[in-house]
């Protein structure tokens, strides 16, 4: 992983760092992006002190077959 260091300054520092996070993680695959949201949920889930195969809603699956031609 390459590290880089910024330093941001003045009135539109915010939406500047914002902008740049954005662009970083839609440069990331999507695998990286997913097991990013994973491991911050977990971490999460260990802050709170709950465990992390805590009841959660369902999900519907639903397969749709697509016609021969």
């Amino acid at each position: 992983m390459d590290k880089m260091i910024r330093k941001y300054a003045g009135v539109g520092a915010l939406s500047e760092i914002k902008a740049q996070e954005y662009r970083y993680w839609q440069s990331r695959p999507v695998h990286e992006r997913t097991d990013a949201v994973s491991e911050l949920t977990q971490v999460m889930y260990a802050m709170k002190g709950a465990a992390p195969n805590a009841p959660r809603l369902q999900r519907t699956l639903v397969r749709f077959e697509r016609l021969q031609r």
